[in-house]
């Protein structure tokens, strides 16, 4: 059935390998792989279960963590939730998630009162906010990130294992020795206030692993948090590709459902399209058009790259065709220069950005085949 995510195994496990060097033998930092990007795929968290140099597995949703929270104890992974916990979730954050994200006190004490009724003992991690404007403690507001440290640490049921930081998701502000700098800083002032080392001071997503690889990670951060780094061998500050790690780790295939020369031009007064965007079309004559059966409710259109392969069998990128654009549950494109002849019912393959990988792998219409 199509369309169809294909997912190499293999290759994932080697990107993986790829991100443990840097991350372990080269940044002496903890690795924590981030599940969210294939919707928690039973396959693929298995696979990261069994490698040996994983220390956590993370998710932003609470259902994820309660699909391998039990299985991933039993392998000697420590689950945490991403996303700051909801107060209408605490029960389940406390269940499912060894370690949790946190900035807000009502939420702290609201996971120790639950961790309390359930007898354990649950692990936080503070986020400071270094400028990005997404979740933290502002970093300028000492006395808030300190305050709360004191709070937590006379807590019966929580435990501080850390602070973080989370930089370029939402203010693409890039993370550096400077900014990061302050975050180690943090830790180093928090850790002479509590008389203890913190376990964890991580430093970012897939955007900071590049300071590693040239020498510019503070020694103090202890952590990343990686998901395209492996899932899709990126580097997201500056989209670099992860030393030893490849991008076609995840293909999707779409089949062409109509095959017709048509203008390139929609003929009468345009409006708003389905999503209520206004579009803007380039005159290219008479062109030979195909629709897929894949559309914006599986994907982000704009995010699937065609590939083709080389005579070694490895996927390059084809610019003999062309995404024009798609609806809610077609994509069309332009075949006119296309280096083969397609017919209907042929399919078309497709390298994934993040954003097109994330809604793929959530859409309960794309069928999944592992290699």
């Amino acid at each position: 059935m199509y369309p169809k995510l294909i997912v190499n195994l293999e290759k994932l496990r080697e990107n993986i390998d790829a991100c443990a060097k840097i991350t372990k033998e080269d940044g002496n930092c903890s690795l924590m792989l981030v599940t969210k990007g294939v919707c928690a795929d039973e396959r693929v968290c298995d696979m990261i279960m069994d490698h040996p140099q994983v220390d956590y597995m993370a998710d932003s949703r609470v259902l994820n963590l309660a699909k391998y929270h039990d299985k991933a104890n039993e392998k000697g992974k420590q689950t945490v939730l991403l996303r700051l916990p909801m107060l209408a979730e605490i029960e389940d954050v406390v269940r499912y998630a060894d370690v949790s994200f946190n900035s807000e006190m009502s939420t702290l004490n609201a996971l120790n009162e639950e961790a309390g009724r359930q007898g354990k003992t649950h692990k936080v991690v503070l986020m400071i906010d270094l400028g990005d404007l997404r979740e933290g403690m502002f970093f300028k507001n000492e006395d808030e990130i300190f305050s709360t440290v004191d709070a937590v640490e006379g807590m019966d049921h929580l435990e501080l294992h850390g602070i973080g930081v989370n930089l370029t998701c939402y203010g693409a502000i890039i993370p550096k020795n400077d900014n990061l700098s302050v975050l180690a800083d943090f830790a180093e002032r928090i850790e002479a206030r509590l008389g203890r080392k913190l376990d964890m001071v991580s430093g970012g997503n897939s955007s900071s692993i590049y300071l590693i690889w040239k020498g510019q990670m503070p020694e103090k951060i202890s952590n990343l948090r990686l998901g395209e780094s492996f899932l899709l061998g990126n580097d997201t500050a500056y989209g670099e590709t992860v030393p030893g790690a490849v991008h076609d780790t995840l293909i999707v295939e779409a089949q062409i459902i109509e095959l017709k020369e048509k203008p390139s031009l929609p003929i009468g007064e345009v409006g708003k399209d389905a999503f209520g965007n206004v579009p803007v079309y380039e005159d290219r004559g008479i062109i030979k058009r195909a629709i897929l059966g894949i559309g914006k409710q599986d994907t982000e259109v704009d995010g699937m790259i065609p590939v083709k392969q080389d005579a070694d069998g490895n996927w390059i990128d084809d610019e003999s065709i062309e995404i024009l654009g798609g609806s809610s549950d077609h994509t069309l494109m332009d075949m006119t220069k296309a280096d083969r002849e397609y017919k209907v019912g042929d399919t078309v393959t497709f390298r994934l950005e993040y954003g097109a990988m994330l809604k793929v792998a959530t859409s309960p219409y794309v069928e999944k085949e592992y290699r």
